[in-house]
């Protein structure tokens, strides 16, 4: 079955409930395959949202609020609706910046960067990484946001695969994990995009990660491989881009034939693949845990 038919299954009901207390987002160069702008945007994206810091930062706001109001209040007695015109927008402009804030997907920064560290990776990688989000946050175009992050990803992180670096067979990490070492395998690469473009705002039922096999060797080739790109969908029904370490042009669905669909899933749940049936392929249950294993990983670095 052709990719793009198995990605509008999108609205499909996901085949295992979600997953107990783990799940994110909802709520609130060798390129290979692999085996299986300012201070005020950097603020933004990564401002932790945490529930303490959210609490500090809303007493700030309202406090700057009701001093502006007293002080649009005095200028109006004294001579003239423009002022408190303007500073009643001010206001405004303040409440919505301190609700779009609240509404973001929760990161704590400070939990990220000594998670980082304590992997021996260096604070530029992350100040690097925490610029791209707020990039990404800053723009209007959910297009925008997908090609900011991609493209630090492919650009940022060398492929390797994991008996390389981390001395095992199949190990999915963490975008932390990620960001310290350098390198990663196609996993890798998608689980950061994936959990970096949420912190961005992009919309947990937007994304997906995929499970492909890749036809490898040229258009006659019978040689297929193990493979995971991230999808993303702008309406449920849409024909989703693909996010791909080996291309980093996105593409949409249609223009990548040479991937077949194995299993989806995001924090929701999990999908099958190119059947569209009621249960996911047995690779997909054979990597359930590995998925469980890291979305309690990465909660406990710091997206929360």
């Amino acid at each position: 079955m052709p990719l793009l038919e198995h990605f509008r299954t999108a609205q499909d009901r996901p085949l295992r409930h979600r997953f107990e207390g783990i799940l994110l987002g909802k709520r609130r160069r060798r390129t290979s395959g692999c085996d299986t702008k300012t201070k005020t945007n950097d603020q933004q994206f990564s401002s932790g949202v945490s529930g303490k810091h959210l609490k500090s930062l809303g007493k700030t706001h309202f406090r700057i609020i009701r001093w502006h109001t007293r002080s649009a209040l005095s200028e109006r007695t004294s001579g003239g609706p423009p002022q408190f015109v303007v500073a009643l927008k001010c206001c405004i402009a303040l409440l919505v910046a301190w609700l779009g804030l609240s509404l973001a997907a929760a990161v704590d920064t400070d939990r990220l960067l000594a998670a980082l560290q304590a992997l021996g990776g260096q604070p530029a990688s992350f100040r690097d990484w925490q610029r791209a989000g707020a990039d990404a946050t800053a723009m209007n175009v959910a297009e925008d946001k997908l090609r900011r992050v991609n493209e630090f990803f492919n650009r940022r992180i060398r492929f390797a695969d994991d008996r390389e670096v981390w001395g095992q067979g199949d190990y999915w990490a963490t975008p932390m994990e990620t960001l310290a070492k350098g390198q990663g395998d196609c996993e890798d690469f998608t689980i950061g995009k994936y959990f970096t473009l949420l912190a961005a705002g992009i919309p947990d039922e937007q994304l997906r990660l995929v499970y492909v096999k890749a036809s490898i060797g040229g258009r006659n080739s019978l040689l297929v491989q193990a493979h995971m790109v991230l999808a993303y969908y702008p309406t449920p029904d849409a024909e989703p881009l693909v996010l791909d370490n080996l291309i980093t042009e996105i593409r949409p669905a249609s223009r990548r034939p040479d991937l077949a669909p194995v299993f989806s899933f995001n924090s929701q749940g999990i999908w099958a693949g190119a059947t569209g049936g009621t249960a996911p392929s047995a690779g997909g249950i054979g990597r359930l845990s590995r998925w469980q294993d890291l979305l309690t990983r990465a909660r406990r670095e710091g997206f929360d």
